[in-house]
């Protein structure tokens, strides 16, 4: 039972719970009379041992057990009493002192979830953004449609940029390379290598003289070196025709129907990042007009989430002091960010099926080209479960209820 109530500080509570001697006695009880009915001593039959001896052999681990099973249910008792949230694993401050026919009393610190005096977040308003499909637009997604289906094919002509060409080199050091194949225009070379490779043809072979910066990725950085090339081979991309015949190798009956699937999906994805944008402003409204205090633990474990991202992306730049000291701000505001979504997803009976979750593993499957189970592992290993999804489907949901109670403003 919870016997008091310390206030902290805003985000941290200190429980007193007490488990009464008679609760005790009365799990131990069971406990023993389960061991003796399994117990099996020699010179008694099984089941039939005294409990003194069922006692003095089991009664350590019978004791354990019970308090491993009451510990936590007393406290998640508490924690409904006190009627808060804990947002951290709490900290027992002293050690259990455990005797028999006598009640257990236990101090936990824990950290909880702020409460947010009046908040309100119906009729926030913000700007409308008119969503606007240009032809252009669709042109130049069909272009690159029509880039991506294009192939390479041999050609007896001179080359020129953005062809494949394979040919073989030498230089005055005794470098020697053969059958390199190079995208003229792309890659570590400079742009006078490329020169000398444009307008050349298939045999036809040439020397250049080429500087190479020493942050060059090739073996030649810092040098300036004369190539003696020979070309082998030119290819270049035959892009195909935007008509009918492209709509239907996209699965699609004409140019007209994938026009319109085009203007659909640019719509769709337009109008998630309108919302996505209306969304933050209210976010930042709320932010401003509501000042409260983030959990330690919630943002310490957002600010090793962020410096994770960071490390391994490999942007890394100065000490773990100073990147800290950049991100700390960032990860006190996404702390803030989440109790509000939090209080006001509770407020609006927001929660998370098992099929919202299957679907979402599987959306990032597709979009980053894994499969559902390495999701799950990745997952599980960051967070030791899946919570971490689960969070992100909960805080789109509650995102989206904010908008939807907004006061939409047209221009």
């Amino acid at each position: 039972m919870l016997k008091s109530c310390e206030e902290v500080s805003s985000t941290k509570k200190r429980l007193t719970i007490e488990i009464p001697a008679d609760a005790l006695e009365s799990e131990i009880r069971k406990g023993l009379q389960e061991a003796q009915r399994r117990a099996n001593l020699p010179g008694f039959r099984s089941g039939k041992a005294p409990m003194s001896i069922v006692e003095k052999r089991y009664g350590k681990g019978v004791e354990s057990e019970v308090l491993e099973k009451l510990v936590p249910e007393y406290y998640m008792n508490a924690v409904k009493e006190a009627e808060i949230k804990p947002v951290a694993k709490p900290e027992m401050e002293e050690g259990i002192d455990f005797k028999r026919n006598a009640p257990v009393v236990m101090t936990f610190t824990v950290e909880v979830r702020p409460s947010i005096d009046g908040l309100s977040y119906e009729n926030i308003a913000v700007k409308d953004i008119p969503i606007e499909i240009k032809e252009e637009e669709i042109d130049t997604i069909l272009k690159s449609v029509s880039e991506e289906k294009g192939t390479f094919e041999a050609i007896d002509d001179a080359a020129t940029r953005g062809d494949l060409v394979t040919l073989d080199y030498t230089t005055e050091n005794g470098d020697e390379s053969k059958d390199t194949v190079i995208k003229v225009g792309s890659g570590p070379y400079p742009p006078e290598f490329f020169d000398a490779i444009e307008g050349k043809r298939k045999d036809e072979e040439f020397s250049a003289v080429v500087s190479f910066p020493n942050d060059s990725s090739t073996q030649f950085a810092g040098k300036t070196l004369k190539f003696v090339m020979m070309i082998k081979d030119i290819k270049r991309k035959n892009i195909p025709t935007i008509d009918d015949e492209l709509a239907k190798d996209m699965g699609m009956e004409n140019l007209q129907s994938l026009r319109d699937r085009i203007r659909e999906d640019l719509h769709e994805s337009k109008t998630t990042e309108a919302d996505r944008k209306k969304q933050i402003e209210i976010i930042e409204k709320l932010l401003s007009s509501y000042q409260f205090d983030a959990p330690e633990g919630m943002v310490k474990f957002e600010l090793e989430r962020m410096l994770g991202e960071v490390r391994a992306a490999g942007k890394q730049g100065g000490t773990n002091e100073e990147l800290e000291a950049e991100y700390q701000p960032k990860a006190v505001k996404s702390a803030r960010i989440s109790i509000l979504l939090d209080i006001i997803g509770e407020r609006e009976g927001i929660s998370v099926s098992e099929d919202e979750l299957k679907e979402e593993i599987m959306n990032f499957s597709k979009r980053y080209y894994v499969t559902p189970e390495n999701v799950v592992k990745y997952y599980i290993a960051r967070d030791g479960s899946l919570d971490g999804i689960k969070n992100a489907i909960y805080e789109k949901k509650a995102m989206k209820a904010l908008l939807a109670k907004a006061k939409i403003e047209k221009e």
